[in-house]
């Protein structure tokens, strides 16, 4: 449909991103705050180059572990949960 060059700019102009396959970006996001939160701002730190320092060292060993979130809250549940939000088609 387009000639090679202009397909080539065209997709450069998109950014391409990972979509989980349940629960969404913000609620891992959100999760990972939690926990940062928890395991490595739950006490005073003085000082930014610690908190710099501290935050760094929380990531890593975070990423090296390679956690995973395991979305218990299917679509089937959440339709029995929320069923005031999914509206009933009529056939």
């Amino acid at each position: 449909m387009f000639a090679p060059a202009e397909a080539r700019r065209l997709t450069e102009r998109f950014d391409f991103h990972y979509t989980p396959k349940h629960g969404s970006w913000l609620n891992m996001a959100e999760i990972e705050f939690s926990v940062l939160s928890r395991q490595c701002l739950n006490r005073r730190i003085n000082d930014a180059e610690t908190l710099r320092n501290e935050t760094q060292a929380w990531q890593q060993k975070r990423n090296e572990s390679s956690k995973t979130i395991d979305w218990q809250f299917t679509a089937a549940d959440a339709r029995i949960k929320l069923k005031r939000l999914y509206p009933v088609i009529k056939t």
